[in-house]
């Protein structure tokens, strides 16, 4: 059957493949091809079964509409042009393309070297491309209505699940498995309010990594934005979208860790099956001085030109359709300096942040940047217009550094504490705008930092050259793996008392899914090429006492506002006169200069004052020795609870007697809360 193509009956606004009962409409935008032509297949996606000219143009939109065409079609597109890589062009029309508006795929991305083929070879690589599948659009997504996110957990869907024996075979690695009750309610007994799901997009492993016999295993390599990896979701969107509504069930939000800063066709000599077959000079950044070469703010080889307003008009629609179509609360971006990025540097005033501020289904989603890139002025923590929040690397470095023994970091370790103001205080910023971590997927596992001080990235191929060098971590006395129990015990008392250092501070806390768990990674802090044990988590191993404790730490901080209060610590006057914030020293006096710069001062306290008079005082003892510490008397009426000390994480809350000094034991952080006194809990319970 020859199909017709027309374009009396075109829609050249509606860009990529439109469903209609009558038939599909294509249309793809590209400012330099002399042509693009659609490819179309079998059933089975196995046979091409024609290639037709899109006879339509509309400025540069070239479109067509194919009458009787079904949902369901196979298809991709191929684009004739000038190859002048010294002019930005690279246009190969042996390459086929797949679809960039494209919402579903028929199979994964599998790198052969015939995606890179130059033109001059003129192997075709449509054997070895995806087939687009058209589809109608659910429209079905619903959001929560928005807050901050709170304790966020990052996820690597496929290593999450992985591993679990108790999720159905067939789900395992796929989002579907986050539907699962055993999954769900270990999310609920951490006290999860938002889950951010590491890369769902269709990916491209890097072309290095087949040679090595890896794989990626993060998915920070897209092609395709709006269609999802069939790997992780086979079902496609309404497979993700049962997942965000069983998330939701539980009251727990789900982001989406989307990379608009790049593409999986790496640099100039990466593979043609997307943007650069279809306009390589208008996706992408070109070097000013020569536009064969890619601008690589990225460290991926190549970077996304999102000032341009197709490049734009791409984003917008990617992230409107995951939302109407998934339901998901928002998103994080990867390397999202380059989303501000314009030709003579970051901005605040990016068309990308207009956009998103301005646009109806966007503005009032979570969205959450990571501020940073490898570009000319990339480092851009505290500079993120609203509504963008931002992680905080400054938290995990200067917590970091406070435990593992440097000097001079008490005073930063107060600042990360109070919220960041020195990051965040700008006019209506607010602490809630950072995201405080102490491990993310990227760099050490929390176990691994308190038990390398090096990185042990062999396995990535690379001879150790790749991964962050400078990681501010300790072994307590053994690197790596030790049967000593000593050093054990040292390693799991630091781990809690960074835990606790994490929730008692003001911001939105930030876990990576299986640091609870005490998952390691073997010192490989840049495990993006391992999608084997190294990144599934192992839950034979759970260290389920660690679950329980980072569980309560979540409802002790949710159950006193003096702990999760939206508001910097300024040490200024709250409600009843009482300052937010007392830092105080051991003996209970408040900070003075020379105590904050004493060089190898390891002790800070701080008594915490919430609106209405709640309060609540937090030790954190980063020294080899017990501290005795003097109480602050608490409120008349009530009585002073011990609720939480991270050296031993199974003891029961337990009255103080104000008038006794405190012993807080070495490498620990104690939380006190007040009571009123006919509730506090009774001396059978004292863990002193």
């Amino acid at each position: 059957m020859t199909t017709a193509l027309t374009a009396e009956r075109g829609r050249p606004p509606a860009l990529g493949a439109t469903v209609e009962d009558d038939g599909i409409h294509f249309a793809v935008y590209s400012e330099n091809a002399d042509e693009v032509t659609l490819c179309l297949f079998d059933q089975y996606g196995a046979r091409e079964t024609e290639r037709l000219r899109l006879p339509g143009r509309d400025g540069n939109t070239r479109f067509g509409f194919a009458p009787e065409l079904p949902e369901g079609t196979r298809y991709a597109f191929r684009a004739r042009g000038p190859f002048a890589p010294a002019e930005g062009h690279r246009f190969d029309a042996s390459k086929l393309l797949v679809d960039p508006y494209a919402i579903r795929l028929d199979r994964p991305f599998v790198y052969r070297p015939e995606l890179a083929a130059p033109p001059s070879r003129g192997v075709d690589s449509g054997p070895f491309v995806p087939r687009c599948i058209a589809e109608r659009p659910s429209q079905e997504g619903r959001p929560l209505p928005f807050a901050p996110p709170g304790f966020t957990y990052e996820m690597l869907v496929r290593g999450f699940s992985q591993l679990r024996p108790d999720v159905p075979v067939r789900l395992r690695g796929t989002v579907a498995a986050l539907g699962e009750a055993p999954l769900l309610d270990h999310l609920s007994r951490l006290g999860v309010e938002t889950v951010e799901l590491m890369p769902l997009t269709a990916s491209l492993d890097e072309r290095h990594l087949p040679t090595l016999g890896l794989t990626n295993a993060w998915g920070y390599n897209p092609i395709c934005q709006m269609a999802p990896d069939p790997r992780l979701a086979p079902g496609g969107f309404a497979e993700i979208r049962a997942a965000v509504e069983a998330l939701h069930g539980r009251g727990i939000r789900a982001l989406l860790d989307i990379v608009l800063n790049h593409s999986g066709e790496s640099d100039e000599f990466g593979p043609t099956v997307c943007y650069r077959g279809l306009d390589n000079a208008l996706y992408y950044r070109h070097a000013a001085d020569d536009p064969s070469r890619l601008v690589n703010d990225t460290g991926t080889g190549n970077t996304f030109a999102a000032d341009r307003g197709p490049v734009l008009d791409l984003f917008r629609a990617t992230l409107r359709r995951w939302v109407e179509e998934t339901g998901i609360d928002g998103f994080r971006y990867d390397l999202g300096t380059v989303l501000g990025r314009l030709p003579n540097g970051f901005s605040r005033s990016a068309p990308f942040f207009a956009m998103v501020a301005e646009d109806p289904v966007l503005k009032d989603r979570i969205h959450v940047a990571e501020p940073w890139d490898i570009g000319p002025g990339g480092y851009q923590v505290g500079n993120f217009p609203p509504p963008f929040l931002e992680w905080q690397d400054r938290f995990r470095d200067d917590v970091r550094r406070f435990w593992r023994g440097d000097d001079r970091t008490v005073g930063a370790l107060a600042t990360r504490l109070a919220g960041s103001a020195d990051l965040f205080g700008a006019p209506g910023r607010k602490p809630s705008d950072g995201v405080n971590f102490l491990a993310a997927h990227d760099g050490f596992t929390l176990a691994d930092l308190v038990a390398y001080t090096q990185k042990h990235n062999e396995a990535n191929g690379e001879g150790n050259r790749d991964g962050h060098n400078d990681n501010h971590s300790w072994n307590n006395g053994v690197e790596g793996v030790t049967t000593d129990p000593a050093v054990r015990e040292a390693r799991g008392r630091d781990v809690r008392a960074l835990l606790a250092t994490l929730f008692v501070a003001r911001g939105n806390p930030m876990l990576t899914a299986g640091d609870e768990l005490g998952r390691t990674q073997g010192g490989n802090n840049n495990a993006y090429s391992q999608d084997n044990e190294i990144t599934w988590i192992d839950w034979r191993r759970a260290d389920r006492e660690l679950v329980d404790f980072v569980g309560r730490l979540q409802r002790l901080r949710r159950g006193h506002p003096a702990l999760a209060a939206d508001a910097f610590l300024t040490g200024e006057a709250a409600s009843g006169g009482q300052p937010d914030v007392e830092w105080l020293r051991e003996d209970g006096a408040a900070m003075t200069v020379a105590d904050w710069n004493e060089p190898h001062r390891r002790f800070l306290g701080l008594r915490l004052h919430a609106p209405g008079g709640e309060a609540a005082t937090v030790y954190l003892n980063a020294g080899r020795d017990e501290v005795l510490a003097t109480l602050q008397s608490p409120r008349r009426g009530s009585g002073l609870v011990l609720a939480l000390r991270s050296d031993r994480p199974d003891a029961e809350a337990a009255p103080l007697d104000p008038e006794r000094p405190l012993p807080v034991a070495a490498r620990s952080v104690f939380v006190l809360v007040e009571e009123n006194a006919s509730r506090s809990p009774q001396p059978a319970g004292s863990i002193i």
